[in-house]
């Protein structure tokens, strides 16, 4: 915002030297941008990173994704898509899930020892 003095003082400097002056402010200097002086690197060693990946995207799916069945892809599409609230009720529903499977399998463990399943065989 251009205060009242500063817009007297231009005024006075264009009533004094006229438009000329004001012409001989202006700067017609083109700026490099790739002088590594005068703009440098935001994020040092990003270039560098960014060279070494020439091609990002690769058409052979990683090794990991290649054990997958269509179900386990379709399930990583439904993760992918849910928003955080659901993600975390999602992950609430599996732990205790996780919960449930572990008091039925000390139950089973339990029974198993009253009725002798487990033990060794003598020699």
């Amino acid at each position: 915002m251009e205060t009242l003095q500063t817009r007297c003082f231009s005024n006075l400097l264009l009533s004094s030297f006229g438009e000329d002056f004001e012409i001989s402010l202006l700067s017609f200097e083109k700026l490099d941008r790739a002088s590594p002086d005068l703009w440098p690197e935001q994020l040092p060693g990003v270039a560098e990173f960014a060279a070494t990946c020439k091609n990002p995207i690769t058409t052979s799916p990683p090794k990991w994704m290649a054990e997958l069945e269509s179900e386990d892809i379709e399930m990583l599409k439904e993760l992918g898509s849910l928003t955080t609230a659901n993600l975390m009720e999602k992950v609430k529903g599996l732990q205790n899930l996780a919960y449930q499977l572990g008091l039925e399998e000390s139950r089973e463990m339990t029974r198993g020892k009253f009725l002798n399943i487990l033990e060794r065989p003598k020699k």
